[in-house]
């Protein structure tokens, strides 16, 4: 025998040992080929991301694919119409009220979730195309008339016959939302020349600062929560501006560290310094070092404002005085100011952050232990997260302008595992051959039938870039259990958000034209059951909307039968390369009305 360094043991007669250490290599060469074909047979099943044009010739035999059995979906009640699984009013007075944390993510567990087709309203139309969206939307589709009533004043809408009408009022517009970006675009000139490009508007209403910041080449996620009575997020996606539901409340926003260049909130009634400024916290952890913070509101301007806030002008000035002094103490600069808008800078000098290493000085900074871009079911922490020094070229004054950053390869892609520029590059050259590719089987793609995109697990952004000269915007989606991606999309100038698709998306039904995903079964079908992937995807694609479905020959044929089951109309495609191993589903979901009323 030998040792493990390959020395020779003591010596015996080798006569003697000669058969059985024969036998003993047929044995171990035998098991050796039997474990390679396991190997390589679960590999075939589930390795599909990386095809190439060689891989596999027709005649290759493939895994047996997926069976399942057909299913009809039932329609849900009425009661549905605007269901949002994990935010729903219905089942808020099970969590606490403290800092209304109850408007967070609570997802129901498996026995509650909903096995039925959530129905439109009553009357509801195909949407109006964009770029006529953004001013006016069908009355029946997001039929919620109070927000009409109690903001009548502020002209965020009005509804006028069948159709809402927005005119880009707001509580801080007075003169319209045109003018207020005009007069930011003053206070902050890195707005119009292509430096600012992500924003993050919280408490964002029907979300016209976002729209109007799509025409000058910056693109904004307008966020709100879920709300009794304000569908805020629904009117924004029916309009066709980038929005998702969502609160600071106890948990970390579902964004990495370092990613918006520009945070706004108009009077958002966010109380931004209490519990030891928790929340400000949270937007100095997504905005990028050197990004813009706007505030517009009390307790800005308060010399002039203060009589019409309920307050006087004491209190008002301390508020002031307590935000600059954190604003201060996170190492944020007053920028500019003017009228009703102020505007505050984080540092991009890291050197700022050293005095938070003192004993008691509030707020400290985060130890290393905490993860800067974990985001997901991530609790807030009373500390500041300071940017990693070694990335010196992603600060706003450092990184490549829009729209020469979309295509340069951003320096935190280093920190994603067999990340490099080559990667990159290679990545952006593939999602534009697949979707010269997709144009061709789906034609709609690029025109006024196609607004709002999601792309459902994407890595570093290329299927939307491949969009970018199309008049659409894509939501790219980084799952919460695959590589840490997400920074490379906003460093390149787009948007998007971490999910978990075992549970469902923080948006309205009826609000996506487009859902497109690349291998999302294969990848965590061990984790989700796919059936309720696919009725999450059937609430939230608007009817008449389309699926792009990329997956190993194994799922897509199960696939299309339980879409089938969800009155989806799919064809099965080749792929770019017509290979076998993987195929693609272009599905539509058609446009039905519930025959059920109301069982409340």
């Amino acid at each position: 025998m030998k040792h493990k360094d390959g020395k020779p043991g003591p010596q015996g007669d080798k006569s003697s040992r000669l058969v059985p250490m024969s036998i003993m290599f047929i044995v171990l060469c035998g098991f050796s080929f039997y474990l390679g074909g396991i190997f390589c047979s679960e590999k075939n099943r589930f390795n599909t991301k990386n095809v190439a044009r060689d891989v596999q010739s027709p005649k290759r035999s493939v895994a047996t694919p997926l069976q399942i059995k057909p299913t009809q979906f039932p329609v849900c009640s009425s009661d549905y119409q605007d269901y949002t699984p994990c935010t729903d009013p219905r089942r808020w007075k099970k969590y606490g009220l403290q800092r209304l944390s109850f408007m967070e993510r609570h997802c129901p567990p498996v026995y509650e979730r909903k096995e039925c087709l959530v129905p439109p309203p009553d009357g509801y139309k195909p949407p109006i195309k964009w770029p006529k969206s953004r001013d006016e939307c069908w009355y029946r589709n997001v039929p919620y008339d109070w927000i009409n009533k109690q903001k009548s004043n502020q002209h965020w809408l009005r509804k006028e016959g069948e159709k809402f009408l927005f005119p880009g009022g707001g509580t801080m517009f007075p003169r319209g939302v045109g003018a207020y970006v005009d007069l930011m675009q003053d206070l902050i000139p890195e707005m119009t020349d292509g430096t600012v490009r992500t924003a993050i508007d919280t408490g964002c209403g029907v979300a016209s600062w976002g729209g109007d910041l799509l025409d000058r080449g910056i693109l904004t996620v307008s966020l709100a929560p879920r709300d009794n009575h304000e569908a805020q997020v629904q009117f924004a996606l029916e309009r066709g501006i980038p929005a998702i539901l969502g609160i600071i409340s106890t948990q970390r926003l579902p964004f990495p560290s370092n990613s918006f260049d520009m945070a706004h909130c108009s009077r958002c009634l966010i109380p931004w310094t209490e519990f030891g400024g928790i929340y400000l916290l949270e937007i100095h952890r997504i905005l990028r070092p050197g990004g813009f913070w706007v505030l517009s509101g009390p307790p800005v301007n308060y010399k002039n404002r203060w009589r019409g806030w309920n307050t006087t002008v004491e209190e008002q000035r301390s508020d002031y005085e307590k935000l600059q002094e954190l604003l201060t103490s996170m190492c944020f600069k007053l920028y500019n100011t003017k009228d009703d808008i102020a505007v505050w800078q984080k540092s991009s000098d890291n050197s700022c952050y050293n005095q938070l290493a003192k004993p008691d000085v509030y707020p400290p900074k985060c130890d290393d232990s905490l993860e800067p871009d974990s985001a997901w079911y991530t609790p807030l922490r009373s500390c500041v997260v300071v940017p990693n020094p070694k990335f010196k070229k992603s600060a706003l004054t450092a990184i490549t302008k829009w729209p020469e950053r979309l295509h340069t390869a951003p320096e935190r892609i280093s920190d994603v595992h067999g990340g490099s520029a080559s990667t990159f590059k290679h990545d952006d050259s593939k999602w534009t051959v697949r979707v010269k590719h997709y144009k061709k089987l789906l034609p709609a793609i690029g025109t006024d039938k196609i607004r709002n995109v999601m792309d459902m697990n994407t890595a570093y952004g290329g299927f939307a870039a491949a969009l970018v000269d199309d008049p659409l915007w894509v939501m790219n989606v980084v799952s919460s259990y695959a590589a840490n991606t997400l920074p490379v999309v906003f460093d390149r100038g787009l948007i998007g958000t971490y999910h978990d698709w075992c549970e469902a998306f923080s948006t309205y039904p009826r609000t996506y034209d487009l859902l497109h995903l690349d291998g999302l079964f294969t990848a965590e079908s061990q984790r989700c059951d796919m059936k309720y992937v696919l009725l999450e995807m059937d609430r939230i694609v608007r009817p008449n909307g389309y699926a792009i479905i990329r997956e190993s020959s194994y799922f897509v044929d199960a696939v299309a039968t339980i879409a089938k089951g969800m009155r989806w109309d799919c064809r099965k495609e080749d792929t770019e390369y017509g290979i076998e191993k993987e195929k693609i589903l272009i599905c539509q979901k058609k446009l039905w009305y519930s025959p059920n009323k109301s069982s409340r």
